[in-house]
């Protein structure tokens, strides 16, 4: 079965926004720290989705929104592949969502620099890297075994 999805970074030009996710509990992200996002609603386009989750999960409005790839996940869930557009927010307005709001994580503004020290999957140190070197456009597969641990990656980078 496919699962559609976003993976949205939302950055100030200082720091990209990252959530610790130790809210849920039996949450594969468990512990990692990762961007915001979530499935595809019935109808909804990948930016409408975007949109959504991002609101939905930081209570931030986007202004500009960059779509930057897409990658896929073989197998991320037993019985799902999961396809995910990549999405880099550069401008946006709003309050952040307070930690008592938040139900899966911890929001936390990480410096650029700090950003490949959080724990996270093998494969988001790629992402990470991709967004903040401003990657034109990527598509790529992470390939996980069922010890959460990378076994395969491939990429393409395209020029737009």
């Amino acid at each position: 079965m496919t699962k559609l999805a976003t993976i949205c970074y939302i950055d100030n030009g200082e720091a990209l926004l990252l959530m610790h996710r130790n809210k849920k509990e039996n949450d594969v992200h468990q512990g990692k720290w990762i961007s915001v996002g979530g499935k595809l609603e019935a109808g909804e386009t990948p930016e409408e989705c975007a949109r959504r989750e991002i609101l939905e999960e930081t209570h931030l409005q986007v202004k500009e929104m960059a779509f930057k790839g897409l990658i896929t996940f073989p197998e991320f869930t037993p019985g799902h592949d999961w396809y995910t557009y990549v999405f880099k927010v550069t401008a946006f307005k709003g309050d952040l969502i307070s930690d008592a709001d938040s139900r899966e994580g911890t929001l936390e503004w990480v410096p650029y620099e700090q950003v490949l020290a959080k724990p996270t999957w093998a494969g988001d140190y790629d992402i990470f890297k991709w967004i903040l070197e401003d990657v034109p456009f990527f598509s790529a597969k992470f390939t996980y075994n069922d010890k959460q641990e990378l076994v395969d990656k491939e990429v393409i980078f395209y020029d737009k």
